[in-house]
């Protein structure tokens, strides 16, 4: 039974990341049909993130408060809501509307998700959660590839909002589960620290500093990598482009396949580590000037593949680097940092681009993997000395 709730866990994450790479991989297409500038895909995108930002920060009272499998019908619930609105848009300004439920459900299942798994499974177990969200993420631009080829880019919200509402019905069907298999269900609720005796803790300012570098490349990446193709490669199709919003997706997939089966072995800081050199070596491939589009397509892939490990990883740490008891509050100021990079980053990507040219997407990339890596860095300096200080303290009482 245990290990039935866990493959029902890996199918919330596949239907996380199906909303995800919709905008991106339709947008080319899109703003056509709205006729609106490419650089207002930032807008709407903005405004999903900071829907997500609200649930995030909400989500330590939520998990508090309810219980864990409640949490994801009603997510689920609200991005099935969002996805037919979507489809049904007849005019740019209707997809503020919908991106509100939009950002709602992916912000509160995925807080509450990740504490679960956090505290309760390895982080090979961890890697593959999140794996299953590229797997979702990596389904969707071909979803909407297939649709703008056979009918319109309505037919891709629709279609992909339809596979949701099957994965919504197992939910339903698997509510025991969680009663049966929940460990964390017995602690005590006022145990779960707030958001602001959490936020003093050190070292958690710096990897909130890390997760808004590491969402503000991925983000870039997921609703950019499609016009990159389109901006800076000439004679491809729209089928063509709009598949290449996959890539980062099935990077990001194998990247946390590789992590799954090694993370036991090595750690979430070697993984880490390891993961942003090899986004750094497949930023450093798609700068290739060459006509074809096949070393930057490769490159986007490595660059998912490097990414793979930092978000779970950093996730997984959280009980171990800042105690049980503060690791929803810290996964859900995390979560909340990260989408704030989600919502402005891109955005301001879309007005750089418009003046200097989408090209200089992969400096920007660069940009933030060297800010994660360097915050991510000083945080085990903060958490060593921490603990140092502690260990005198103790000796000397």
């Amino acid at each position: 039974m245990y290990s039935l709730l866990l493959a029902v866990i890996y199918l919330i994450f596949i239907s996380l990341g199906l909303p995800d790479s919709l905008l991106g991989s339709g947008w080319p297409t899109m703003h056509v049909a709205f006729g609106v500038p490419s650089s207002y895909a930032g807008y709407v995108f903005m405004t999903v993130s900071f829907m997500t930002i609200i649930s995030a920060l909400l989500s330590p009272r939520m998990i508090k408060r309810f219980h864990t499998k409640w949490i994801v019908i009603v997510s689920i619930f609200l991005t099935v809501i969002a996805l037919l609105g979507f489809s049904m848009a007849t005019s740019y300004a209707m997809l503020f509307v919908f991106a509100v439920p939009y950002g709602l459900g992916a912000g509160a299942v995925d807080a509450s998700v990740n504490h679960y798994v956090a505290n309760n499974y390895s982080g090979s177990v961890m890697n593959f959660l999140h794996c299953f969200y590229g797997v979702g993420a990596v389904i969707s631009p071909n979803i909407m590839a297939i649709a703008l080829s056979k009918a319109r880019w309505n037919e891709g919200y629709r279609w992909t909002a339809y596979l949701q509402i099957l994965i919504l019905l197992v939910c339903i069907i698997s509510l025991p589960l969680w009663s049966k298999n929940e460990p964390d269900s017995t602690k005590k609720k006022e145990e779960v620290a707030g958001i602001r005796e959490t936020i003093i803790r050190p070292g958690v300012i710096l990897t909130l500093i890390a997760f808004f570098a590491y969402c503000a490349g991925e983000a870039t990446c997921f609703l950019w990598t499609s016009s990159y193709f389109a901006g800076v490669k000439e004679g491809l199709s729209a089928r063509l482009i709009a598949s290449f919003g996959s890539l980062i997706f099935g990077g990001l997939m194998l990247g946390r396949i590789i992590s799954g089966c090694i993370s036991n072995r090595l750690g979430d800081r070697l993984l880490i580590r390891i993961g942003i050199v090899v986004e750094v070596l497949g930023i450093l491939l798609v700068m290739i000037p060459v006509s074809s589009y096949i070393p930057a397509a490769i490159g986007f892939v490595v660059i998912g593949t490097g990414m793979g490990p930092v978000y779970p990883a950093i996730q997984h740490m959280a009980p171990t680097n800042f105690g049980e008891k503060y690791s929803a509050a810290a996964i859900g100021l995390q979560m909340a940092s990260a989408y704030f990079g989600s919502t402005f980053m891109p955005m301001i990507f879309g007005n750089i681009q418009e003046k200097i040219g989408i090209g200089i997407m992969p400096v920007y990339l660069l940009i933030f993997a060297v800010l994660n890596i360097a915050m991510l860095e000083r945080t085990y300096v903060v958490l060593r000395r921490e603990k140092e200080k502690n260990k005198a303290l103790i000796i000397f009482i």
